[in-house]
């Protein structure tokens, strides 16, 4: 993967994390939009002159939850990344995402109903979108070569930029055309639409290799050959079998545990002095 010279693959993995990036900010920051748009419909006292405003506790609560989830998000994902692999768990961020971004744009009832309803489902979907960050990132390093690896990974971070101008820009266009009463659910259920897309764009992309072939479990002790096998499929690079691999695999994995031990004693020590 370090040696494969940078090809069609590389770009539709940068496109297919990217979409995640430009996501995850689209659904954090149309809620500047939408939180001024609640206070207008829900918070309006008629016997003023100038529209109404969320108070300061529920416009920080309304804005905030999201970040939580993003926080609990990232340390889940994070973590749950290394075990069932990075497509799946990047799969079901995506499946969170798109079901949350809609329901949060459903409520009805009274301005507490809708403001609690919205709450709830902005923090799972902030979770959704917490796991984007590791999974996208870590995607992306892995199916990048040494040579670009840098060059990929800043165009996907600038695509959380892009994601910022449509949270913006998006309501400002639509105002023109929804009242202001279905504004702020439209706006908040178009982003499960670049969830969607993802998801759907992710369904040809094989699991990482470098997962495959280092940190995946295995019972047939097969990973060299699988990821050889995703390589031959995505990359167009001639790549010869060594009949040695999974021994050198094997013996990778032994001299990771080995150092982990080490830095593990180390560690250890430092705390007992």
């Amino acid at each position: 993967m370090d040696g494969a010279p940078t090809q069609k693959y590389h770009f539709n993995v940068l496109a297919i994390t990217g979409l995640g990036f430009l996501t995850t900010a689209y659904n954090i920051f149309c809620i500047n939009s939408v939180s001024k748009l609640l206070g207008r419909i829900y918070f309006h006292d008629p016997l003023l002159k100038q529209p109404g405003t969320l108070p300061q506790y529920v416009n920080n609560l309304v804005s905030g939850v999201a970040l939580t989830g993003t926080f609990c998000g990232q340390l889940f994902f994070g973590w749950i990344g290394d075990r069932i692999g990075r497509k799946k768990a990047y799969a079901l961020t995506l499946v969170i995402i798109f079901f949350c971004a809609i329901f949060c744009g459903v409520p009805f009832g009274s301005s507490g109903a809708v403001i609690s309803v919205l709450c709830f489902f902005r923090f799972w979907l902030g979770f959704g979108l917490g796991g984007t960050y590791p999974l996208c990132a870590t995607i992306m390093s892995e199916c990048s070569n040494r040579k670009s690896r840098g060059a990929f990974l800043s165009g996907l971070f600038a695509m959380q930029g892009v994601g910022i101008i449509f949270s913006g820009l998006i309501p400002m266009v639509l105002s023109k055309i929804f009242h202001e009463n279905v504004l702020w659910r439209v706006v908040l259920i178009i982003g499960a639409l670049p969830a969607a897309l993802t998801l759907y764009c992710l369904r040809k992309m094989p699991e990482t290799a470098r997962y495959t072939a280092i940190v995946k479990p295995d019972p047939r002790n097969d990973e060299a050959r699988t990821a050889l096998s995703d390589m031959r499929r995505v990359l167009k690079i001639h790549v010869d079998e060594d009949p040695d691999e999974e021994q050198k695999i094997t013996k990778f994995k032994a001299i990771d545990v080995r150092l982990d031990v080490v830095r593990c004693g180390v560690y250890s020590r430092n705390l007992d002095t």
